[in-house]
């Protein structure tokens, strides 16, 4: 995938399931349009962008 971080090693980035979240699905929508995610995946994906996000603000000016 490029480079870019995977779920599990699956075929999904974490970029694609925030983009989903983004644009205004629901994780139950999710879920439903990819059966090989979990909730735990979603969460998971929430907590990477938190993450990054965090250290992001981190890094001095």
């Amino acid at each position: 995938m490029g480079g870019k971080p995977c779920i599990r090693g699956l075929r999904f980035t974490v970029y694609d399931v925030l983009d989903y979240l983004g644009s205004g699905m629901t994780k139950a929508e999710i879920l439903a349009d990819f059966p090989d995610l979990t909730a735990e995946d979603i969460r998971a994906c929430l907590a990477f962008a938190a993450d990054r996000e965090r250290r992001l603000i981190s890094i001095p000016a």
